[in-house]
């Protein structure tokens, strides 16, 4: 029998490879124009079949969020790659088993403690850990101002084996915009902000090899990139709710889509109800804040075609609510018990993280393989 949508077991995730293959080529393409390399960011898919896809070699770059994904892509061959989340001090012996195996694996902090405590494991270890300063250019996050004094400070606290190696930025504030020019004051205050701090350095001595930005709408927003070596991206790889919103895809280019089955209705309320919770969707409501509110996802038929007006309203933990926007009660004659429904998500990160692994498509309901993912910290 042949293994497709209608009838392997729900909640599934689907992966569509074609709209995943043309995602990836648009970056690839944006770096290249930009002259900068690609460190993609691998922590949306933990997966290795759309990993190697993503990176430019079989060895890297890359980007992890995780020491479970540094040491998932290592055991596959991956040698260059950036933890791009400060380091706690318990996790640093990790770190050194990937030195050792020869993992050029980078980490990234700070302030003067962290760089104080990564000299004195260095020390001890007479190890050579390869370290980045973290930037905040737009207070989204963690990191030190582009014209903080601290910077030479968290410099100075690093001493041999440790070494600077450069500094790197996230534009999380682009989230924040939905229009093309608010993007572009988000990708020029990125750009300016981190050769600022590299300057800084430059300036009192040290030597710099990566200056590093990132995010996927600033990403693909950048018109000029100069002082900047790499470029860093995610979620661009399947797209989602969110990104849409922001205004750097269209709902059509998301690639992963949740199988969801229906198995009742509320005739009085006028609802679809799904086996598609919040377990299998995620939580994440990040287009409430949005111009358009997605709600828990949009609803697309098993084909994956959206179908007008029908939003995922509510979500307990197993069950999905879909209802229509505008209030009509949905006929449930057109939604029968047991028809399949794919549902698209608000933030493909959380929701894929709740699956064990990716159904692939291509262009029909046959499932032509299935990527396994991984979990955990």
């Amino acid at each position: 029998m042949t293994v497709d949508l209608l009838n392997i077991d729900t909640p599934a995730l689907i992966l569509d490879e074609t709209k995943m293959d043309a995602n990836i080529a648009r970056m690839r393409d944006k770096a290249r124009s930009l002259g900068v390399t690609l460190r993609p960011h691998l922590k949306t898919s933990k997966c290795w079949e759309v990993a190697k896809r993503q990176l430019w070699t079989p060895q890297g770059p890359a980007t992890v969020s995780t020491l479970k994904e540094a040491e998932e892509f290592a055991l596959h061959g991956v040698k260059d790659m950036i933890y791009a989340v400060g380091i706690a001090p318990q996790k640093l012996p990790r770190v050194a088993a990937l030195v050792r195996r020869g993992v050029d694996l980078k980490i990234i902090l700070d302030s003067v403690e962290a760089a104080r405590l990564v000299t004195q494991y260095c020390q001890k270890e007479s190890l050579e850990i390869k370290v980045l300063i973290e930037i905040d250019c737009d207070g989204h996050r963690s990191g030190l101002t582009p014209d903080s004094a601290e910077i030479i400070n968290v410099a100075r606290a690093l001493e041999a084996p440790a070494r600077l190696v450069g500094v790197l930025t996230h534009a999380g504030g682009s989230y924040d915009v939905d229009t093309h020019e608010a993007l572009l004051v988000r990708s020029r205050g990125e750009r300016d902000g981190i050769c600022r701090a590299a300057k800084k350095l430059r300036d009192a001595g040290y030597e710099l090899s990566i200056v590093s930005v990132g995010s996927t709408p600033t990403a693909l927003t950048d018109e000029d990139l100069t002082g900047v070596t790499e470029l860093r991206a995610g979620v661009y790889v399947f797209f989602d709710l969110f990104q849409a919103g922001v205004g750097v895809c269209q709902i059509s280019d998301i690639a992963l889509s949740l199988l969801v089955t229906v198995i009742g209705h509320q005739m009085e309320k006028g609802w679809v109800i799904t086996d598609g919770g919040w377990m299998a969707l995620s939580r994440d409501r990040g287009t409430a804040n949005q111009k358009i509110d997605q709600g828990y996802g949009l609803v697309c038929d098993v084909h994956g075609h959206l179908i007008d007006d029908l939003w995922v309203s509510g979500a307990n933990q197993e069950h999905g609510i879909i209802s229509a926007r505008n209030g009509r009660k949905i006929n449930p004659k057109d939604f029968p018990i047991g028809m399949r429904l794919r549902i698209l998500p608000n933030h493909a990160c959380p929701t894929g993280a709740q699956h064990p692994c990716y159904y692939v498509v291509n262009n029909s309901l046959e499932i032509k393989d299935c990527w396994k993912r991984f979990y955990g910290w």
